[in-house]
C-alpha cells in the first residue's frame, strides 16, 4: 500500500513539475536563504510548538533537499531510491498512528521553510492534512518595505493577542476590522475558547465559500469572510447550521466575489443618458425595480430634520421630487432610525411598499447591506461614497468642487493668508473636500495656510475657538447648519468677535440628485448600468450634473464673485480641475503625475493632507461616540488606528 502511495504522490509531483516549467517558474522548493539575509535569520526569534497550517509550507530552509520535492511539495525521486522507502516508512507510520513528531520550520512573511521534516510535510500533504505540529523561528522583514510588509507586521500584531496563523487578508486593515466585526478589542487577548470558536467558524464558512466555488486559498477566504460578517455577523455565523451558511453564502454570492476584483469600484461621475429602446428590454435581476410606474420611494435618516441640517436638505429633496413626479412616484420618509434598531427601520420601509429605499446617512450602511441581501427586489442606496459592496449602491455628490471654488475666496480675501477650517468627520469625501479647499487657496495666495480643526474631537464650538486663537478670522464650518445659532459658522464665514457675516456656503442640489437618480430608475438606465458591471456601483456626481453649486452672499466683493463664476462654469465643463498633480503633501511626499488630474477613485479614496494643511488627521480614541460611529463605516483607514501617526 504504502508503495502504492508513492507512485501516485510521484506522479503528482511529476504533473506540478511539468506545470511549472510551462509556466516558467522554477518546479522546484523555493529556499528560504536564497531571499532572506543571513543577518535578519540571526535575528529571529523562538516561538515554540505549535499547530501549523500546511497550506503555509511552502519550501525548505537550505537548498540541500530542494530537487528532491516538486514545488508542491510531491516527491521527484525513483521508486527504487532510498528516499522513496523512507517515505514509504513514514506513509506506513502515518496510516498506523500518525504522525506526531514536530518538524523544524522559520517561519518569514506567514509562510514556513523546513529545516528539518521534509519528508514528514510531503506525506501528510499528500494525505490532505490541514494541520502539522512545527518548533518555529519567525524572522521578521525590513519595516517600511511595501504593502506586503505592512500587511505582515499587522498579521504579527494580530497573531500575538489571538495565536491564530491560518488567516490572512489581500488588503491592509483586514485584522483590524475583523476584531471590530467580532466585537473584539485592539489588545484583547485570546482565551484557547476563543480560539477554537473561532476556528470551527472560519473552516465551517471556507468550506461553504470554496463548495459554491470560491477562490481557493487563506486570502481569498479571509476577504470572503469579511464580506460575510459585514451582513450577518459573528454570533449568527456560529449558530448557523450548515444547511443555513451554504443559502447564506448563496444569497451573498455576488458580494463575495466582488472581493476578488482588484478594483472592486466602479464610479458613475455623470448620469447615464438612456439609449433608444432601453425601455424594451425587460431584464430579470435582483436589486431592480419591478415597474415603471407607480414606484414608491422610501427615504430612512438617521436623524429628525429639526436635529439635523442634513436630515433637513434631503427632506427637502424628497419634497422637490414629489412635485417632478406627481403621477410616477410616491414617497415617504422615516426618521430616527438609530434612535432603534435601523434594520428594522428600513425593513419597516420594504414592508410598507417600498421598491426603491434611499438610506441617507452613512451610518445606516451596515443595516441597509443586510436589508438589501435579504431584499434582493428591492433597490436599496446609501449616501456615502468609496465603499464597496455589490447590493447597495452608493451615491454622494463631489462637494470638493465647491470646496475648491469656497477656497480660492478665502484665499482672496485672505489679508494674513491664515484660513480655519472646521470637518466633522475624518471620513472618505471629506478629506479631499479639506485638500481641495486648500488648493483654491492656494491657487489665488502662495502664503495661504489652512488651520484645521475637528468637531468631533471635542465639539464643533470648541474646534472655532481653536481656530479663533490662531488669530484666523476666516472659517469654513458647517456645511449643512439649516439655522444659525449664537457663535455658530455657516459655510466660509468672516468672524471678529461679535461680527460674523457669512460670505459663500457649497450646496447640495439633492432634488436635483434624486431628480437624476429616479429618472435612471424609471427610465431602465440604472438596472443597465447594474448589469453592464460585476463590481460595487458608486454614483458621485458634481457640477457638471447640477448637484453641486457655490451660494455667494452680497458681503462677497465682486471681482471675486468673478473669479468663483470662471471657476464654477471651468469645473461644471470639466475644464478645471482642483487636482492636477503633482499634489505636495505634508511631511513632503508628492501624490499624482505632473500636469494631470487624480482620477476619482484616487480622489474618493485621499487619506493624507497637502502641504499648505495646518493640523491633521484624528486617530480613532480621539473621537467622540459619533464620529466613532461613522469612521467604522467610511472612516479612512489613518483613523481607524488608535495608535496611528498624531504628527
Amino acid at each position: 500500500m504504502p508503495e502504492q502511495y508513492y507512485r501516485d504522490a510521484l506522479k503528482l509531483g511529476q504533473k506540478e513539475y511539468r506545470a511549472c516549467v510551462a509556466r516558467g517558474v522554477s518546479p522546484l522548493l523555493p529556499v528560504m536563504d536564497d531571499f532572506v539575509p543571513e543577518e535578519r535569520v540571526n535575528l529571529g526569534v523562538k516561538l515554540g510548538v505549535e499547530q501549523i497550517p500546511l497550506e503555509f509550507v511552502v519550501g525548505t530552509k537550505t537548498r540541500g533537499r530542494t530537487s528532491s520535492f516538486a514545488r508542491n511539495f510531491m516527491p521527484l525521486l525513483q521508486e527504487t531510491s532510498e528516499f522513496a522507502a523512507k517515505w514509504e516508512s513514514l506513509c506506513q507510520s502515518h496510516l498506523n498512528d500518525g504522525i506526531r513528531d514536530s518538524i523544524k520550520v522559520y517561519e518569514y512573511m506567514n509562510r514556513y521553510y523546513v529545516e528539518e521534516g521534509n519528508k514528514r510535510v510531503s506525506v501528510l500533504k499528500f494525505f490532505g492534512a490541514v494541520n502539522i505540529n512545527a518548533d518555529i523561528t519567525r524572522v521578521m522583514p525590513e519595516p517600511g518595505t511595501g504593502a506586503e510588509s505592512e500587511m505582515y507586521y499587522e498579521y504579527v500584531d494580530f497573531y500575538r493577542i489571538s495565536h491564530v496563523n491560518y488567516l490572512e487578508f489581500s488588503k491592509k486593515g483586514g485584522y483590524r476590522e475583523l476584531l471590530k466585526l467580532l466585537g473584539r478589542k485592539p489588545d484583547e487577548v485570546w482565551s484557547e475558547e476563543d480560539r477554537r470558536k473561532f476556528s470551527t467558524a472560519y473552516y465551517f464558512f471556507r468550506s461553504a465559500y470554496e463548495d459554491r466555488g470560491g477562490d481557493k486559498g487563506a486570502r481569498a477566504a479571509g476577504d470572503a469572510l469579511l464580506a460575510y460578517l459585514q451582513v450577518y455577523g459573528y454570533e449568527e455565523l456560529c449558530g448557523q447550521s450548515k444547511a443555513e451558511l451554504k443559502k447564506n453564502v448563496a444569497k451573498l454570492w455576488e458580494e463575495l466575489e466582488l472581493q476578488r476584483e482588484a478594483e472592486p469600484i466602479e464610479v458613475k461621475p455623470v448620469p447615464l443618458e438612456p439609449r433608444p429602446g432601453i425601455l424594451s428590454k425587460v431584464l430579470t435581476t435582483t436589486a431592480v425595480v419591478k415597474t415603471l410606474k407607480g414606484v414608491k420611494v422610501g427615504f430612512v435618516h438617521d436623524k429628525t430634520p429639526e436635529k439635523s441640517g442634513w436630515t433637513h436638505w434631503h427632506e427637502l429633496g424628497r419634497a422637490y421630487v414629489d412635485k417632478v413626479f406627481p403621477d410616477q412616484i410616491e414617497t415617504a420618509s422615516w426618521f430616527d432610525a438609530m434612535e432603534r434598531d435601523p434594520l428594522e427601520v428600513i425593513n419597516a420601509a420594504i414592508k410598507d411598499g417600498c421598491d426603491v429605499v434611499f438610506t441617507t446617512s452613512p451610518v445606516l450602511l451596515p443595516a441597509a447591506l443586510r436589508a438589501a441581501v435579504d431584499n434582493q427586489d428591492t433597490l436599496i442606496m446609501n449616501c456615502s461614497v468609496n465603499k464597496s459592496h455589490r447590493y447597495v449602491r452608493t451615491y454622494y455628490a463631489r462637494i470638493y468642487e465647491a470646496k475648491f471654488i469656497i477656497g480660492a475666496i478665502a484665499g482672496a480675501l485672505a489679508e494674513t493668508g491664515k484660513i480655519g477650517y472646521v470637518c466633522d468627520y475624518p471620513i472618505f469625501g471629506q478629506i479631499a473636500g479639506i485638500n481641495a479647499f486648500a488648493l483654491g487657496a492656494r491657487m489665488v495666495n502662495p502664503r495661504a495656510r489652512v488651520q484645521l480643526e475637528w468637531a468631533s474631537v471635542g465639539g464643533r464650538r470648541a474646534a472655532v475657538e481653536r481656530v479663533l486663537k490662531q488669530g484666523v478670522k476666516l472659517i469654513s464650518s458647517m456645511d449643512n447648519a439649516r439655522l444659525y445659532e449664537p457663535g455658530q459658522t455657516l459655510g466660509l464665514s468672516y468672524v471678529d468677535g461679535a461680527d460674523q457675516k457669512l460670505l459663500a456656503a457649497p450646496l447640495w442640489n439633492w432634488g436635483v440628485y434624486y431628480e437624476g437618480l429616479i429618472r435612471q430608475i424609471l427610465n431602465g438606465t440604472l438596472k443597465t448600468e447594474y448589469l453592464a458591471s460585476s463590481k460595487a456601483l458608486n454614483y458621485y456626481w458634481g457640477m457638471s450634473a447640477g448637484v453641486v453649486d457655490v451660494s455667494l452672499t452680497d458681503a462677497v466683493p465682486d471681482s471675486v464673485k468673478r473669479l468663483a463664476g470662471y471657476l464654477r462654469e471651468g469645473i461644471s465643463r470639466w475644464i478645471i480641475d482642483p487636482f492636477i498633480g503633482p499634489l505636495h503633501l505634508q511631511g513632503g511626499g508628492v501624490a499624482g503625475e505632473p500636469d494631470r488630474p487624480l482620477d476619482l477613485e484616487q480622489i474618493m479614496a485621499m487619506d493624507y493632507l497637502v502641504e499648505n494643511v495646518d493640523g491633521r488627521i484624528p486617530v480613532y480614541d480621539e473621537l467622540n461616540p459619533t464620529g466613532k460611529a461613522t469612521v467604522d463605516t467610511v472612516g479612512v483607514e489613518v483613523s481607524k488606528n488608535p495608535e496611528g501617526a498624531k504628527g
